[in-house]
């Protein structure tokens, strides 16, 4: 799903971009929810980026990759932890492209999830490559979605892969 955002955007530089694990749901934009049988997964687009919210019976994981105020952790290269009992793997790059590379690779992403049924895309005022893009897929019991942060005015582009396992088993006391 593709869609125009009113406002502009406010994450303008990739190194105001802040990663967060387990924030309550911030007011979204706009938002696709998709159920994976008794799962769902929220992608939210926010001014200041996305945010993912995956939920299921007895559990919630949340990450935030955004602008925010508040938040004190800059973007990681890579997170490997638990969250609510899954494993959660996170990594992150910056690819710095000429104006050239950057507008094609832009139409490129936008072209791959605009009529995807697991995607959503954003695109902000000013430039047709300003945009935040999601894209989730469920495979063999773990989520896993990618996100693209687009900076044209940097030439940068953000990438972000993210996979939430299968639930591990309690340990015996």
């Amino acid at each position: 799903m593709l869609t125009t955002i009113d406002i502009p955007f406010s994450d303008t530089r990739t190194a105001d971009l802040a990663w967060c694990l387990g924030r309550d749901p911030l007011p979204a934009l706009s938002v696709l929810t998709l159920r994976f049988g008794s799962s769902s997964v929220q992608l939210r687009l926010l001014g200041a980026s996305h945010q993912v919210v995956f939920e299921e019976e007895g559990g919630r994981c949340s990450e935030t990759v955004a602008c925010l105020p508040d938040s004190t952790n800059p973007l990681p290269l890579g997170v490997s932890t638990l969250s609510g009992g899954r494993e959660y793997e996170f990594a992150a790059r910056v690819e710095t492209l000429t104006r050239c590379a950057f507008a094609g690779r832009a139409q490129e992403l936008l072209a791959l999830v605009a009529d995807h049924p697991h995607g959503l895309a954003g695109v902000f005022p000013g430039s047709p490559y300003a945009f935040t893009a999601m894209l989730a897929r469920w495979q063999d019991g773990k989520v896993a979605w990618r996100t693209w942060h687009a900076y044209p005015q940097e030439g940068r582009l953000v990438a972000t892969r993210t996979r939430l396992g299968v639930r591990t088993p309690a340990e015996s006391v």
